[in-house]
């Protein structure tokens, strides 16, 4: 049995003559796929890198990262590792927060004639996005845009493996370390995009909540909401067997909600609930950044094969054409909206819209993300609610007017939401540009 978007049972014993499940209309999926990374997780897994690495057949190793983690020194604890495993290691510290595609094709130029065999990126998902595309890049060199997903790339599959990939996440949010998506921005449309395929997952994730004690507040905050909307997005998604039947090579990374997805979003939003505010408040709470570390694997390993839909499709022009805004904690050399935070502000006004497909799970993570919105009186309001008051206590803007936005920018927000086709589709309802101006619109003052 499973629930129906209405919370309805439909009876789903497969027919003896075709193995097709009852009440499942022809033509329709009834197969879904999951994959995740092997985990190494704990306070201590960063200096065990060079062993594991040496494990999956590396010799000569690339590390990728960005100069804020660099000056950390975790990155060369994890180039000490290697070359006390006997491998030969090499530090890379070029990669740019929120990659674009110029960054990402300095770093392809940086690696294309080292004979690496083996990367790790180290950082948060800047570094990890970067250290799979450079790996996609040298295993299979091709034109970036004939990777990118379409309409604005070619979305091309990689030829063959790549090489093996090691993950070591020093933030809580983006869960790169478990989802096989790069993400990045094409600087000519001022629009993010991404490439998406199952060979571009880390082979092995190393988290280790240890590195993440010096995270600084605003920084928790955003990758935090990443993590919370990874998790809503996942939870709310259209049912894998709501799209039509997809011959195998057709199946792609993000395949719509299903059972197992669901079970770790079960566990991403507790950890949430209970360590979000502390985590934000005393950085150097241990146990907090543990349940923060822990919620960001889950729900990549949820999201990365069930999907993300509204708020990420917003989410890649609001970060994509950002004038002048530059948020707390990050580097202020030029302007961003963080990911997260580009991601959480339309949450509220998406996750109003989507209500009424399944009320139900809507309602249960309003109320395990905070009881106390159990006394909103409209049930469609509760998810929004817990949304903004965490966005309160964490100190995000109050809407996209204080990112810069304003309502006149609506429409070109909505051209460039309107191009993620492929986040777009895991929707629960039919997104079309009216919806999208009216989440936007109502994105602009959120209390």
């Amino acid at each position: 049995m499973r629930d129906t978007e209405a919370g309805t049972p439909i009876d789903t014993r497969p027919d003896q003559q075709t193995g097709t499940p009852a009440g499942t209309p022809t033509g329709m999926e009834t197969v879904f796929t999951w994959g995740g990374p092997a985990l190494k997780f704990g306070v201590g897994a960063v200096a065990e890198i060079g062993y594991d690495v040496a494990q999956l057949g590396a010799s000569r190793v690339l590390v990728l990262t960005d100069p804020g983690v660099a000056a950390t020194g975790v990155p060369e604890r994890v180039v000490g590792s290697l070359r006390a495993a006997g491998l030969e290691a090499e530090l890379f510290t070029g990669v740019h927060v929120e990659p674009t595609d110029a960054s990402i094709a300095a770093a392809v130029d940086f690696a294309r004639d080292g004979g690496w065999d083996g990367f790790v990126g180290v950082g948060g998902g800047s570094a990890i996005d970067t250290a799979k595309a450079v790996d996609l890049m040298t295993s299979h060199p091709a034109d970036l845009n004939d990777y990118l997903n379409a309409p604005i790339g070619r979305g091309l599959a990689p030829a063959g493996p790549l090489a093996p990939l090691v993950a070591v996440p020093t933030t809580a949010g983006t869960g790169a370390e478990s989802t096989a998506v790069c993400v990045l921005d094409v600087l000519d449309l001022h629009v993010k995009t991404g490439i998406s395929h199952p060979r571009l997952r880390p082979a092995l994730a190393v988290v280790d909540p240890e590195v993440t004690l010096t995270l600084p507040p605003g920084v928790t905050a955003a990758t935090g909401f990443d993590i919370l909307c990874h998790a809503l997005e996942s939870w709310t998604a259209r049912p894998y067997d709501a799209y039509p039947k997809r011959r195998p090579e057709e199946r792609v990374a993000y395949c719509g909600a299903n059972p197992v997805s669901d079970v770790w979003i079960r566990q991403t939003l507790p950890l949430l609930a209970r360590s979000f505010r502390t985590a934000y408040r005393s950085g150097d709470d241990l146990a907090a950044r543990t349940d923060m570390l822990q919620a960001a694997l889950f729900a990549g390993l949820g999201f990365g094969n069930a999907g993300v839909h509204i708020p990420h499709a917003c989410a890649y022009p609001i970060a994509g054409r950002v004038r002048d805004f530059r948020p707390a904690g990050y580097p202020d050399a030029e302007p961003m909206v963080p990911h997260g935070m580009s991601v959480v502000l339309t949450a509220p006004a998406a996750f109003r819209r989507t209500y009424g497909t399944n009320p139900e799970r809507h309602l249960w993570a309003a109320h395990v993300l905070d009881p106390g919105t159990d006394q909103v009186a409209d049930p469609s309001e509760r998810l929004p609610a817990a949304i903004t008051r965490l966005m309160r206590d964490t100190g995000m803007p109050n809407g996209l007017c204080e990112v810069g936005y304003a309502e006149t920018d609506v429409a070109d927000l909505v051209d460039g939401a309107s191009r993620q086709h492929r986040l777009l589709s895991i929707a629960p309802i039919d997104v079309g540009d009216d919806v999208l101006a009216d989440v936007l619109k109502e994105s602009l003052t959120l209390w």
